[in-house]
């Protein structure tokens, strides 16, 4: 079944070319150009993904996903200007899953769409992945931490997936990458950066469970 993705960006003939392609290429697309009707149907529960413009009429899209994340988790990539780290940065710490630097190629980001919803396919059943007092359920995507339940993105969450298979062992940014957003990592790119900062934050007193070690990568201990 195609998967429903949601487009927002006011560049009408630019929309309009993704789009076309992207059905193409199996999805079944829903395209709109503010961001208040990007938040509107961001909301719906009617779609699995959202690819978000930075700038947009009525609303922009930095607000636009501020306003998805206080009612939603749904997987939202932001497309950014080429080079345009402060948009870029300030998206991922409010809870983007990835981003894509504009002008980009419909190909690219059919790449991503496939690789957040790779990671969305629901799991065969099976029991928690515990480390310390982290609960991790693949299955149901969801994380606990000392019996809290932790509302991570769709990227935290792999990313902390990935750092709990590795409980132990210190893992590159690199690997990561590929891992949990499945794509290379850029030069000077730093999402993984980003998303860790906020799910140490999540963790709040149990921040300390996942290590910097500088150079190398990250760590998440064995308790």
């Amino acid at each position: 079944m195609p998967a429903p993705v949601l487009l927002a960006d006011d560049d009408v003939e630019l929309a309009t070319m993704l789009a076309q392609y992207l059905e193409r290429d199996g999805f079944t697309m829903t395209v709109v150009h503010d961001g208040e009707a990007a938040v509107r149907h961001a909301l719906s529960g009617e779609h699995k993904v959202v690819v978000l413009d930075v700038m947009m009429p009525r609303m922009d899209g930095v607000e636009a996903l501020r306003r998805i994340r206080a009612g939603s988790q749904i997987p939202v990539i932001m497309l950014t200007a080429r080079g345009d780290d402060v948009d870029r940065i300030l998206g991922l710490e409010l809870g983007a899953d990835d981003y894509v630097p504009k002008p980009c190629t419909p190909r690219e980001l059919s790449a991503r769409l496939r690789a957040i919803l790779r990671r969305l396919q629901v799991q065969p059943p099976g029991g928690a992945l515990t480390v310390g007092p982290i609960a991790i359920w693949p299955e149901k995507r969801a994380v606990d931490c000392d019996g809290n339940a932790l509302e991570l993105t769709s990227a935290e969450f792999n990313i902390l997936h990935v750092l709990a298979l590795n409980a132990g062992r210190v893992v590159s940014k690199k690997e990561i990458s590929q891992e949990a957003l499945g794509r290379a990592l850029a030069r000077y790119d730093r999402s993984i950066d980003v998303h860790l900062s906020s799910i140490r934050q999540k963790l709040g007193s149990r921040s300390g469970l996942i290590h910097t070690v500088r150079g190398l990568g990250y760590q998440l201990a064995k308790e």
